[in-house]
């Protein structure tokens, strides 16, 4: 990754490099549409063969394809809200067909329209999300290539975001710093544009960016920012503009004007009510899905726990939960008997170099059992009790002691509006090898943005964490 400092000069001739890219984002449109129609043809003919009727089938790939459109499904950024999209498509197609069932009333075109429609959207859904790469349009893209225009300090911030993020990550190829726009330079006073904006364009022709991704900054006034993106159209790149907030999820951001001036809103994050209901029911169906699956191997685990040295199987702790109140987390025990009265002498160890959080790598304390069940994980099977019982979730932040909620900043306190997890995000973005503000920020990061979405994301990650045993101990 190139950073670029300001320097003067004329911008040379476009690259075949970069010619190539803009004529492939041209192309993505079409390309987008056969993958539509192509779903819709295959959702045709199955109602075709199923029902042996033809006319929704002969409809229905134009229908779709308007009705995709206007959702703009084919505009620069088609596959942001892909799915959301293609459920509006196909409700207004749903109306549509009712309302020619209104008029002709025959239950023969309601129903394989009712029938069709899903296959439609299903199919538009799975062929978009596993195309090549190559026919996704968009910085966002696994491909993509963008160019970041700001501050060194808030680009490398941007770019950390960036890497953490769970999607397709574009590639950083350059940052470019923003500096003043006074015109210098002959050529670029002939052509309207301050050196610095001349220097831009070289970099971007230079790179074959995709986009440019300029951060907010005194030296990104609403003029230069305008007459950057008249330059960028001309080149055929993408202006995004960042928002302040880097870790703040995409749905809860949504333009909105007011008076006539285009504000970015950020929405509250959903902490209760009926959102959060599905989360608190599937937890704890779950749990004890889990716990009727997994009793014979916890049984085969206490045992072991017991015979491999003295003490009880389970290791009880207070912890702290949602709304500050204490409860019992449940946990088999993996140290040897009076291992916290050893915590002073094994201080200078701890690997975290706080208070907050007390690691060492190699522990005396734990036992040949403990060892296994930590790499594994298998020690908090039994928090699929504390998950029952309503004090812990699935998935949400880390559940802390007294003394570590204690020390918890005002933002890191927003940890405790939401149940503690089994597993979290922190847990599936590197467990213990992470530092301890980046696993305070990717708790609060979690609370912020949750979603339902988020929930099933970590839950698919967290067996390949575990079993890659990434950052364990």
């Amino acid at each position: 990754m190139a950073v670029v400092d300001e320097t003067t000069g004329t911008g040379p001739a476009k690259t075949a490099g970069s010619s190539r890219m803009r004529r492939r984002r041209r192309s993505s449109v079409p390309l987008l549409v056969a993958v539509d129609a192509t779903a819709a043809a295959i959702a045709a003919c199955g109602v075709q063969l199923l029902f042996h009727r033809w006319f929704v089938p002969a409809l229905l790939v134009p229908l779709w394809l308007l009705s995709l459109a206007s959702q703009r499904a084919y505009g620069p950024a088609a596959d942001t809200g892909c799915s959301r999209r293609v459920m509006g498509a196909a409700c207004l197609a749903a109306a549509a067909a009712g309302t020619a069932w209104w008029f002709a009333p025959r239950d023969d075109l309601l129903h394989d329209a009712l029938v069709a429609l899903p296959l439609a959207a299903g199919l538009t859904v799975g062929l978009r999300r596993y195309r090549p790469a190559r026919l996704r349009s968009g910085p966002g893209r696994s491909a993509g290539r963008v160019l970041v225009l700001g501050p060194a300090e808030s680009a490398s911030e941007l770019i950390a975001a960036l890497r953490r993020g769970h999607g397709p990550r574009p590639q950083v190829v350059a940052v470019h710093r923003a500096g003043p726009t006074a015109a210098d330079g002959r050529a670029g006073a002939e052509a309207g544009m301050s050196g610095d904006a001349m220097d831009l364009l070289r970099v971007v022709r230079r790179t074959g960016c995709d986009a440019v991704i300029a951060l907010p900054g005194p030296e990104l006034g609403a003029d230069r920012l305008r007459r950057l993106s008249w330059d960028l159209r001309a080149e055929g790149v993408d202006l995004m503009l960042a928002p302040v907030l880097a870790d703040v999820a995409a749905r809860r951001l949504a333009v909105r004007p007011v008076a006539g001036v285009p504000l970015l809103q950020l929405r509250a994050p959903a902490l209760s009510g009926l959102p959060r209901l599905p989360k608190e029911l599937t937890d704890r169906l779950l749990a004890l899905l889990g716990i009727l699956l997994l009793t014979p191997l916890m049984v085969v685990i206490g045992a072991w726990v017991r015979l491999d040295s003295p003490g009880p199987a389970f290791f009880r702790e207070r912890r702290i939960g949602r709304d500050s109140h204490e409860f019992t987390l449940l946990k088999f025990r993996t140290m040897h008997r009076g291992a916290d009265r050893r915590k002073g002498e094994l201080a200078h160890l701890n690997h975290y170099g706080s208070d907050r959080f007390f690691k060492i790598a190699d522990d005396p304390r734990v036992t040949g059992a403990g060892s296994f069940l930590r790499s594994s994980s298998l020690d908090e099977l039994p928090q699929l009790f504390n998950v029952l019982a309503g004090q812990m979730s699935l998935v949400g932040p880390r559940p802390l002691v007294k003394d570590e909620v204690a020390a918890l900043s005002e933002d890191g306190s927003h940890r405790l509006l939401v149940k503690p997890g089994m597993t979290g995000l922190w847990q599936v973005s590197g467990r213990s090898r992470l530092p301890t503000e980046e696993r305070i920020r990717l708790d609060v990061s979690y609370v912020e943005n949750w979603s339902a979405a988020l929930d099933l994301s970590i839950l698919l990650r967290t067996p390949s964490a575990v079993v890659r045993r990434t950052g364990a101990s």
